[in-house]
């Protein structure tokens, strides 16, 4: 009888341990569930910093006009305070309320985004928190071509989104969310899109190009796209200025 109630015990104990470990660990959700971009958006609400799909690799996002939301967003990563982390909005429309963009027609602009680049130009007033990339006046700004991103930018009122790759700084990106398994206990949700490249290029990520002077371009990293991505600027007359 003894025997019985403490494997019974025991039992109940282990149990209670596994419910516990499953309240506390961060949600794994499918891109394709109805539920994911409602999801998606309450997390964003709360502050939280969740992981998701882009068209390079799989990426940490966050409220980008949050204080607190950006301070976690750093820390998670692992990341220097003074290297810059870049924004995601919905649409060239957006593109152009939080960074300073008339010198760049939307004919060109079409043609680079939506696409694995991100463009760097002087930020907006719109764009207000403080502790976002406090030791630059830029902001490199994107427009991922991949459907569940596009529509929560839609969903978040054309509000930006901070957003960087999913890894411990210094470490490779990740193509699918097992590759960031040891951030998830710190990450509001994950919403796995499965593998999302199917070749090791894919972890260059997106090309950053410095887009913020007229008439002139700077390639700060090559990525993924920089071939096609050089040959359109060209093709609209601007000409690569590389930094002193």
């Amino acid at each position: 009888m003894l025997l019985r109630r403490l494997l019974g015990h025991r039992a109940r104990l282990t149990n209670s341990i596994q419910f516990s470990t499953q309240e506390m660990a961060s949600p794994v959700c499918s891109v394709d569930e109805e539920r994911a971009l409602d999801l998606a958006r309450q997390c964003l609400l709360a502050g939280q910093i969740i992981a998701l799909p882009t068209d390079t690799v799989y990426g940490l996002a966050c409220d980008a006009n949050n204080e607190q939301a950006i301070q976690r967003l750093y820390e998670i990563k692992g990341r220097d305070e003074h290297k810059p982390v870049a924004i995601c909005v919905h649409n060239i429309k957006a593109l152009r309320r939080y960074g300073q963009a008339d010198h760049l027609g939307d004919e060109l602009l079409t043609r680079l985004l939506p696409g694995p680049l991100t463009i760097v130009i002087e930020r907006a007033p719109a764009l207000s928190n403080p502790l976002l990339n406090p030791s630059t006046s830029k902001i490199g700004i994107r427009i991922p071509d991949f459907p569940f991103i596009r529509k929560l930018c839609g969903v978040w009122h054309e509000q930006p989104l901070a957003l960087t790759s999913a890894n411990r700084s210094s470490e490779p990106s990740s193509l699918q969310v097992d590759e960031f398994r040891c951030l998830w206990p710190q990450l509001g949700g994950i919403f796995d899109a499965g593998p999302i490249g199917l070749t090791e290029e894919r972890r260059l990520a997106s090309t950053v190009i410095d887009l913020a002077q007229p008439v002139s371009y700077n390639i700060v990293r090559a990525g993924v796209a920089l071939k096609e991505t050089r040959k359109v600027l060209e093709e609209y007359g601007l000409k690569e200025k590389k930094y002193q």
